[in-house]
């Protein structure tokens, strides 16, 4: 029987300092003992998007605090953790060095184990926390850097069944964002503005909709989006509002067919594990673009008409930070993994799916997950 562990978790790979304090009982339960995220927001919105030097310089300056807050929160010290988890992976160089070499700095001097973690994983596995989740299920991963359809067979094994060919979806939301004059971050912007908006006004086209294939691609769309705002400029506030509306309804549609063709392939090939079990399959949904409120609706309404069920975490755990940082940790220790020796290097890509293969579009170094 795996025994009770609890660990001190670490998050800087891009714009938010996070740390946590998180356990795992025998029975595989999870008790948030404390989370503490810093964000950078104010920092960042002047230049319409995260600049990697200021992001690296501002968690220089908050980590080492928000540690000793989050024990104090969990009411632990160091001695009362069984190891330390740090973000290693993707994301900004810089961010991810101030992480990971505090991780390691603190893992030598409490004499604790460290795990350096892929902040995808994190993304992955924080529905068993949250919900207990069983393996295998379906995972949409949407972000700023990441549009991904994953399935997740257990800890550490991954397949990736879709990705984007080019921007992902929270990228092309902030793009649109600044495109409009609205202010970063650019997801919760659009969608404020959609909801006053038509979104019949504009048809938008819906990339790769009734391909076999999985992936995605929101290039075009954003193309689409630069190219009515011009057509029509000077914008009033109802002509963003209604560009906001139709561009949300376009990704919408694109969900709902590429997320609608990955539900049935996993029904396929998992209907006799989960007629033995009697349970519901599962799509979870993570990331920050899982914040819309629309695109959950869409996928919500998806599921119940496929019979699956919809696992969308609390927002604060589809952003950035540092509890699912720390249960991944706990999830490979309760394996059995191995930690990773002092010396272990962040890597600003790590796929997910290391067998997975390059798509055009990535660039000669080759797609970041």
């Amino acid at each position: 029987m795996v025994p009770f562990l609890r660990i001190l978790g670490i998050e800087t790979s891009c714009d938010e300092t996070a740390a946590a304090v998180v356990e795992r009982d025998a029975e595989g339960h999870s008790n948030v003992l404390s989370d503490v995220v810093l964000s950078q927001l104010d920092e960042h919105s002047a230049y319409g998007g995260v600049v990697p030097e200021i992001a690296a310089r501002a968690h220089v300056e908050a980590l080492d605090e928000l540690i000793e807050e989050a024990l104090k929160r969990a009411n632990v010290s160091l001695n009362d953790v069984d190891a330390i988890a740090a973000t290693s992976g993707p994301g900004l160089i810089g961010g991810l060095l101030v992480g990971l070499m505090t991780g390691k700095a603190i893992a030598r001097a409490a004499g604790k184990p460290l795990y350096a973690i892929n902040h995808l994983e994190g993304h992955a596995l924080t529905a068993r926390l949250t919900d207990g989740l069983s393996f295998p299920y379906l995972m949409l991963l949407v972000s700023g850097g990441h549009t991904q359809l994953i399935l997740v067979r257990g800890v550490g094994q991954y397949e990736r069944w879709g990705t984007t060919i080019d921007d992902a979806l929270g990228e092309a939301f902030d793009k649109t964002a600044k495109l409009l004059g609205l202010p970063y971050p650019g997801g919760p912007a659009v969608e404020r503005m959609a909801q006053a908006g038509n979104p019949d006004r504009f048809d938008f086209p819906r990339p790769l909709v009734g391909e076999a294939r999985l992936d995605f691609s929101f290039s075009g769309l954003k193309t689409a989006v630069r190219q009515a705002a011009q057509d029509i400029a000077p914008l009033s506030d109802q002509d963003v509002a209604d560009i906001c509306a139709s561009f949300q309804k376009a990704v919408s549609r694109t969900l709902k067919d590429r997320i609608g063709r990955g539900l049935q392939r996993f029904k396929t090939e998992f209907s006799a594990t989960f007629a033995a079990t009697g349970e519901k399959p599962a799509l979870v949904v993570a990331g920050g673009v899982a914040a819309n409120l629309e695109l959950r609706g869409t996928l919500q309404a998806l599921c119940d008409k496929n019979g699956f069920r919809f696992v969308a975490p609390p927002l604060r755990l589809c952003t950035d930070n540092a509890v699912m940082i720390a249960w991944a940790g706990l999830e490979r220790m309760a394996t059995g993994a191995a930690p990773d020796a002092l010396d272990v290097q962040p890597r600003s890509r790590w796929p997910l799916d290391s067998n997975a293969e390059t798509l055009i579009g990535f660039g000669k170094r080759g797609a970041k997950a």
